[in-house]
């Protein structure tokens, strides 16, 4: 048999997982389940935007799967697992039936876990891998989906999405089949055609200039000052915004030596911009976008300053499935554009490395903000990082501002944020003024996005498609006037009367800025004991006895909080506590936690829950949201009232509807103050 003509076949997702008592095999060799959050969020949301399509796409593929045929319907997973491993998650959160089997050989743990899934507590040794996975998939699905859509979106799912399924037969000598595979390389990524059709007008000067730009920016975790270390481009202290254009860029050192193709140039062999020289271990940090998708911003970018340029921006889509769709669109023979776009993208990088926050390696805990907003500088011959402003103030507020943004818009398509500090930043870089235009921006989200019921979908008050840029630019300008004079959060929401019909993750973080902001701009650095007036005043308003300030001091918006918590759960429903539908689904009685945290508790009376998530050996950070701990406290105080008798109410009443219409109203004075 020819090794390069393997069998192929299409599976359905149904077909893939329900086609009868069939095993498909992880091997040692293989590694372990590693996607992360950004992943799985992606995956769901491609099959999601198909599902939605309209017309709807009959057939969706989501990629390929090589097994080995081991005999008796047993398949080894050559290469495909993390794919085949994140369906057969998303199919066990919709409660989806799985006829054939997904396991590890030679993993006991990553075996046991798949088998025993979701019931992760009575597990001895738990994936956390695998775990978390769930987790994500969990978190993603309800927040993509609407409830009313969860059926047919899982009967889409099984028949209409596919995966290409490639099968190895028994008698083929697979080491050869590897040395197949390993020969055939690796296809050409979206970006890199981009590249090769963008240089097709440059000489051969501008093509080194260009491809050492485009090399270096794409490295995403690395200070773009350590990559392209010259003083031309950055000032003497590394740290200056290049605001010259391609031309003014240095030339490429000539050696005479290599011929300068297209072959070289799309594997980046071409010469360097500056000569090579010893330099200090690159600081490295999560990059909070890829490249694809950055280059997507970049364009945007340059077609707005491109005042020549008749460019809608409203219709431009922020999502890497679209890279080569919009650079279509633009005339790339024009050689002043694709200059004008190597030195937007260089000028790009430089602002998101230096202005814009990153999340370090380390894992989110309490007392520790793993945001980062630091700036790369050469003082005293050393290279080093430093916080972006000297004002405390302004550094605080910007980090908080940057990470309330990144953690509510966490995957790396369609981060309009992103885009609009960016496009700020071009023109003016003053760090006052910076904080200023991000706090504007977030208020403009708030109430001309997700207060306009125009700019919500009617199923689950989710922004609709280009909501963002229909509100904010104006001829290709922002806007960051509030055009929304009554806003009806209630009447979106919900008031505790009529069920909210979904809120989304941004109202909580906002919330939750607003509530720090008020701390931060009212108390915090002064000593003041509790009986100082403008404390209890603080506390007042937020409709809560003190539960001290180090809470805010600490706090900071932690990756984990995507899960929508009742406070008072629906499974304690129809107890003879009176409470309805109505009256727990609305925003005075949610608060957004980390998935583990609501898993494990969401089934708990009010009291229980307080005792749990207050148990030090719990994991705090799951639970840190200002607005839940100052639900607890609420809780907490009435707990004591009872104990005084001061209140009298049933057993697990310590909140009750009451409860969660004062603290609605307590928020919304915060969230939208009388004039």
């Amino acid at each position: 048999m020819n090794a390069n003509n393997f069998p192929l076949e299409k599976l359905s997702i149904g077909q893939l997982y329900n086609s009868g008592d069939i095993t498909y095999e992880i091997p040692i060799y293989q590694r372990n389940y590693a996607w992360e959050e950004d992943q799985i969020r992606t995956l769901v949301q491609d099959i999601y935007d198909a599902f939605k399509a309209t017309p709807q796409k009959e057939s969706y593929y989501i990629g390929t799967l090589v097994t080995f045929d081991k005999g008796d319907k047993v398949y080894e997973v050559i290469d495909g697992q993390q794919r085949l491993t994140t369906v057969y998650l998303m199919l066990k959160v919709l409660k989806i039936t799985i006829k054939n089997k997904l396991t590890y050989r030679s993993r006991k743990k990553s075996k046991d876990t798949l088998e025993k899934l979701p019931l992760f507590n009575e597990m001895e040794n738990v994936d956390t891998d695998i775990q978390n996975g769930y987790y994500y998939a969990a978190s993603a699905i309800p927040d993509i989906i609407d409830a009313s859509e969860t059926e047919r979106f899982s009967n889409y799912l099984q028949h209409n999405v596919h995966i290409l399924h490639y099968t190895v037969p028994k008698d083929v000598d697979l080491n050869h089949y590897f040395e197949v595979m390993n020969s055939r390389g690796e296809q050409l990524e979206k970006h890199e055609i981009v590249k090769a059709y963008l240089c097709e007008t440059l000489d051969q000067e501008e093509m080194k200039k260009f491809n050492h730009i485009w090399e270096n920016c794409s490295r995403m975790d690395v200070y773009i000052q350590q990559l392209l270390d010259n003083n031309k481009i950055f000032g003497s202290k590394l740290n200056e915004c290049p605001n010259k254009c391609f031309d003014d860029l240095p030339n490429c050192p000539e050696n005479g030596k290599a011929k300068n193709t297209i072959r070289n140039f799309m594997h980046g062999n071409i010469e360097n911009l500056t000569e090579k020289t010893e330099c200090d271990k690159n600081d490295t940090f999560q990059p909070i976008v890829d490249f694809p998708n950055f280059l997507l911003i970049v364009l945007k970018i340059t077609r707005i300053l491109d005042k020549n340029d008749d460019f809608n921006p409203t219709g431009f889509i922020l999502d890497d499935k679209e890279l080569i769709n919009e650079f279509d669109k633009v005339e790339r023979k024009n050689k002043d554009f694709v200059k004008n776009f190597a030195f937007n993208l260089l000028k790009a990088k430089f602002l998101l490395d230096n202005y814009i926050i990153h999340h370090t390696y380390e894992e989110d805990k309490i007392g520790v903000n793993p945001w980062q907003l630091r700036k790369f500088v050469l003082e005293d011959n050393k290279r080093s990082t430093k916080n972006l402003s000297d004002d405390t103030e302004i550094q605080d507020r910007l980090v908080q501002l940057l990470s309330m943004f990144e953690v509510s818009f966490s995957a790396r398509q369609r981060k309009n944020y992103l885009f609009y500090s960016l496009l700020h930043l071009f023109n003016n870089t003053d760090l006052k003024q910076y904080a200023d235009f991000l706090q504007k921006l977030a208020d403009k989200y708030f109430f001309d996005v997700y207060l306009d019921p125009e700019n919500l979908n009617d199923s689950n008050n989710r922004p609709k498609p280009n909501s963002f840029d229909k509100t904010i630019l104006k001829d290709g300008t922002i806007d960051l006037n509030i055009h929304n004079n009554k806003p009806g959060f209630n009447r979106i929401y919900g008031d505790g009367q009529s069920p909210s019909k979904g809120i989304q993750l941004y109202i909580f973080n906002y919330t939750d800025y607003k509530l720090w902001h008020k701390y931060a701009s009212g108390l915090r650095g002064k000593s003041y004991s509790m009986e100082n007036r403008e404390r209890i005043e603080f506390f007042n308003s937020l409709g809560c006895s003190d539960f001290g300030l180090d809470t805010f001091d600490s706090f900071y918006f932690s990756r984990t909080r995507k899960s929508l918590e009742h406070f008072y759960p629906t499974a304690k429903l129809g107890t003879g506590n009176g409470l309805t539908q109505a009256n727990i689904n609305c925003f005075g009685n949610y608060a957004m936690i980390g998935a583990e945290a609501n898993s494990s508790g969401s089934n708990l009376a009010p009291k229980a829950k307080i005792d749990r998530y207050t148990d030090k050996k719990y994991d705090q950070i799951s639970i840190a949201s200002l607005k839940f701990r100052i639900m607890m406290q609420i809780c907490t105080d009435n707990r004591k009232k009872q104990l005084i008798g001061e209140i009298h109410r049933p057993n697990e009443m310590e909140w009750n509807y009451e409860d969660i219409a004062s603290h609605q109203e307590k928020m919304l004075t915060i969230l939208i103050p009388l004039e």
